[in-house]
């Protein structure tokens, strides 16, 4: 069983293991030139743990590859914890099932092994696996899933010393990776309420060597989640124009996508363009909060008759409320929220299948057909992030009036030099939100490489009356110099040391500019200028020797 969930894990993904860095991938520590192979770099942001998984990677190369395959690795470990924490609620949602005819036991286990299956395969979880910045999603839920599992496998109903510090280290070690884990606490208080017995009366006094750990552990967490929150530049109350209550009825609505995703996972998307929810009337958003409301309602009255199922919704909505509730976060949804909640509703899933009685083999046959069906979407999916640019056109297709997934084709087109491609993008960019600097920097350049000089000039002095810069003068410099426009070079190269003189590309490209006119001896000092400001350019280097090599004949 466990070699077949290896298997499958690594054939479904591997179309994306060797795929190309997206996204915010270019965004973390490994991509930054001050990179370092020190501990102290890795652990010193606010997810320690997530950074030294990547730091570790780095040690061993800089290409994806193994970074994707560690993401798998932690996904299939997760599988594996799922298996148990359900084949524990199974039996603790029916006492005395591990005694019971081994046809119960048998179906229980297949129960336990189809909702592994589930968690491992369904294309739901591509965007946190495929992607190398979902790692978040991929550790945090795996030391989460470690927490539960210790918990709900104690001896005792009273949880030993022993067991209460494995709990807090393997609750301190998510949190210290993603800070959404912060709900572990509810989740064992609402475990123990509905399979401990006696848990109403004293309950909390038998397992206060966990809750009161937890309980400062807790407190720790949410001041130092609010110091995250306070310096986001996506995720709390300051950080994005949406109120809290316009994100909560946002949230109604996503919720039922999310539900339609993990049952019929059609029409995925990189970057969804969900439509924000401004009062109570838009978009139905009333009719979602109503439904939502009747449903943990229902959870709640029938909890004694159907106390799995009761349960696994409640767990559900639970796990789903950091990322989807209250705090304001950019992207009102994102699929990789669903890799913790999905827990639930594979709980719900059992709960219905053991309710509809099918005979075993029956089961079976249903349950292998179900994985299969999913292992192909998954594989299709994982075809699309094998490639940047198809990933983007798929998202560009899905969201057109997004803007952010245009931009993100068109830096990729440019990146793999269809330049023409490039500035068409950037085009329907700014035609859907008003371009600041970084677009119109962007697009100037491809324009440049398009063949299209004045085009790029252009734009390229829209975004240096935005925001002056080195960088931006010191293209604009680049742009005469490929046109042969010597002193226009120039005067924009020197507008570019007024504003920075220690941008290091600068000194690279006039000293270009110096090598065109003949003038090696000036070239080379200004190579040598960009190598004191960045003994890492080693085109500066190549030009310096280039220079030299030219001035030799002259000594």
């Amino acid at each position: 069983m466990a070699g077949a969930a290896v298997f499958l894990a690594f054939l479904v993904y591997a179309p994306a293991l060797n795929g190309p860095y997206v996204f915010d991938d270019f965004d973390l520590p490994y991509h930054l030139p001050e990179v370092s192979s020190g501990l102290q770099f890795w652990i010193s942001a606010a997810r320690p743990l997530l950074l030294l998984s990547y730091g570790v990677n780095y040690q061993f190369s800089r290409e994806p590859f193994g970074f994707h395959v560690t993401n798998v690795a932690f996904h299939l470990i997760s599988s594996f914890l799922v298996f148990f924490i359900m084949r524990k609620l199974l039996d603790q949602a029916e006492p005395g099932l591990s005694a019971s005819p081994p046809e119960s036991a048998s179906v229980a286990n297949l129960l336990a092994a189809f909702g592994a299956a589930v968690f491992l395969l369904h294309p739901i979880q591509t965007e946190s696996v495929a992607y190398i910045a979902g790692r978040s999603e991929c550790l945090s839920v795996l030391f989460f899933f470690a927490a539960f599992t210790v918990f709900l496998y104690r001896r005792q109903a009273e949880a030993s010393w022993r067991i209460a510090i494995a709990v807090m280290a393997l609750f301190g070690a998510a949190l210290g990776t993603k800070e959404h884990t912060l709900v572990l606490p509810g989740l064992l208080l609402l475990t123990d309420y509905y399979w401990n017995p006696g848990f109403s009366s004293r309950g909390i006094r038998r397992n206060w060597r966990i809750y009161a750990p937890l309980a400062v552990g807790s407190l720790a967490g949410v001041g130092f989640v609010a110091w995250v929150l306070a310096h986001s530049r996506t995720a709390g109350f300051g950080a994005t124009d949406i109120h809290w209550y316009q994100y909560f009825l946002t949230e109604c609505r996503a919720f039922f996508v999310y539900l339609r995703l993990l049952a019929f996972p059609a029409g995925q998307n990189l970057d969804w363009d969900f439509p924000v929810t401004r009062k109570l009337s838009d978009y139905g958003a009333f009719l979602a909060l109503a439904a939502i409301l009747l449903l943990a309602g229902a959870a709640i009255y029938f909890r004694r008759r159907y106390p799995l199922a009761s349960y696994g919704f409640l767990v559900y909505l639970l796990l789903l409320l950091p990322t989807s509730s209250f705090v304001p976060i950019k992207d009102p949804v994102a699929e990789r929220r669903l890799y913790l909640p999905m827990m639930g509703m594979l709980l719900v899933m059992a709960a219905v299948l053991r309710c509809m009685r099918i005979g075993r083999r029956r089961l079976a046959v249903g349950c292998a057909v179900v994985a299969a069906a999913l292992a192909v979407m998954t594989y299709r999916r994982n075809l699309l992030w094998a490639s940047d640019i198809g990933l983007w056109e798929d998202t560009a297709r899905k969201s057109p009036a997004k803007a952010r997934a245009h931009y993100q084709l068109a830096f990729t087109y440019y990146r793999y030099g269809r330049c023409r491609d490039a500035v068409a993008e950037y085009a329907e960019t700014a035609r859907l939100e008003k371009p600041d600097h970084h677009l119109l920097l962007d697009w100037g350049l491809a324009c440049e490489c398009a063949g299209q000089p004045a085009e790029a000039l252009a734009k390229l002095r829209e975004a240096a009356a935005l925001r002056p810069s080195a960088h931006v003068y010191s293209q604009i410099g680049l742009v005469y110099a490929r046109q042969s426009q010597w002193p226009e070079a120039l005067a924009a190269l020197a507008q570019a040391e007024k504003l920075d003189s220690g941008f290091a590309m600068t000194y690279y490209y006039r000293g270009g500019v110096r090598a065109a006119t003949g003038d090696f001896a000036a070239a080379a000092a200004e190579y040598q200028r960009a190598l004191a400001r960045d003994p890492t350019n080693q085109f500066a280097r190549l030009g310096l020797a280039y220079a030299q090599h030219q001035l030799s004949p002259r000594r």
